[in-house]
């Protein structure tokens, strides 16, 4: 294992603590990035920091058009994480041997902990932009480049564990208009079809629960209605999400709203397929043994949530996993923070892992 560092409260300054002796490279580049805002949207100033790392590495990189970082090497495996961060102010401090800072968790820390294992062990990296909003980067790489041999995407799961599932994502807008009348007819209004017709829908996929992950999750994020400006007709739109685990297609969610229809229509948004990977492949075999070599009992995970993973399954072939230290409970909290021997424990599983897949 990489040497530990138990930071006790001392009179030293946190700038004075990174620059000792006793944190590497690793550290200090996982501190800078922190300490750089990278808000999504406005990541170009950490992606400066990140190219920086990996050309006093000499290693080849660039930023691509849409601000991904890209430092290609051996396409064995490709490293891979999201630069920015939701935004919030949470304090940059070093504490009893903890990185306090927004983004330490999601996903700063397995960017930064993928960098310095690409590093040591010479296969492909990329760190992508506007994976909180609507995964420019991951869309852009996953259109632009070949398939790599095996993928590992970086996100929380905590040293020790692998996430190998995640629920897809789709999003639309239910739009239905009606003749303007007296409130004292029967007939319903597009107001009222529109309540009727979110009820059917979610009444439907309640009746399949089973488990989180294995269920349609369905949320009216917006709802506006009412008569339009020349008081001739009334108007309903519905802003809504679905979150689709992997025993259900896209298409499938699609058939069961637009079944329910019986006034209006839905426009679709771009759809992020489910996606979950079998245990049994080459890499999660590698993580397992790596996670054990480490001294720990490997936790195979699939979370309730959408990723990057999700997009490059969709468009490439091989196998993946999502892995990098953190509490994903941390996840865009005001007390967002990270152990920094988590963090030196997830490099060496990468090492191990890239290592055995590379022979």
């Amino acid at each position: 294992m990489t040497a530990k560092l138990d930071h006790e409260a001392t009179s030293e300054t946190d700038a004075e603590l990174v620059a000792g002796s006793d944190w590497t490279e690793a550290r200090r580049l996982l501190y800078d990035m922190v300490s750089t805002p990278s808000v999504s949207g406005d990541e170009a100033d950490a992606a400066e920091v990140l190219k920086a790392f990996f050309e006093a590495n000499d290693r080849e990189v660039w930023i691509d058009e849409v601000g991904n970082v890209r430092a290609p090497a051996d396409d064995s495996v490709l490293l891979t994480s999201h630069i920015d961060t939701v935004p919030g102010d949470v304090p940059v401090k070093v504490e009893d041997g903890v990185l306090w800072g927004r983004g330490s968790v999601d996903a700063t820390g397995p960017l930064c902990s993928m960098a310095a294992a690409a590093v040591e062990t010479g296969v492909s990296y990329v760190g992508v932009v506007g994976e909180e909003k609507t995964s420019r980067g991951a869309w852009h790489l996953a259109e632009t480049r070949d398939e790599p041999g095996a993928v590992i995407n970086g996100e929380p799961s905590g040293w020790d564990g692998i996430t190998l599932g995640y629920r897809g994502f789709l999003s639309g807008t239910y739009i239905a208009t009606s003749e303007q009348g007296h409130s004292s007819r029967p007939e319903e209004n597009a107001i009222q079809s529109a309540v009727a017709w979110w009820s059917r829908v979610a009444d439907f996929f309640d009746e399949e629960r089973d488990g989180v992950f294995d269920t349609v999750t369905t949320k009216p994020v917006n709802f506006d209605g009412g008569p339009t400006e020349d008081g001739l007709a009334v108007e309903a739109t519905v802003d809504v999400q679905f979150r689709v685990p992997p025993r259900y297609t896209i298409e499938d969610v699609r058939e069961v709203a637009e079944g329910e229809l019986t006034r209006g229509s839905v426009h679709w948004n771009k759809p992020i397929p489910p996606v979950m990977q079998s245990p049994r492949t080459d890499i999660a075999r590698a993580f397992r043994v790596a996670i054990r070599g480490a001294g720990a009992k490997p936790r195979l995970l699939r979370k309730t949530g959408t990723s990057d993973m999700n997009i490059f399954a969709g468009v490439w072939d091989c196998p993946m996993v999502t892995y990098g230290p953190g509490d994903s409970d941390l996840d865009h909290a005001p007390d967002e923070r990270l152990a920094l021997d988590e963090f030196d424990a997830s490099i060496d599983v990468l090492v191990d892992v890239c290592e055995r897949l590379l022979d």
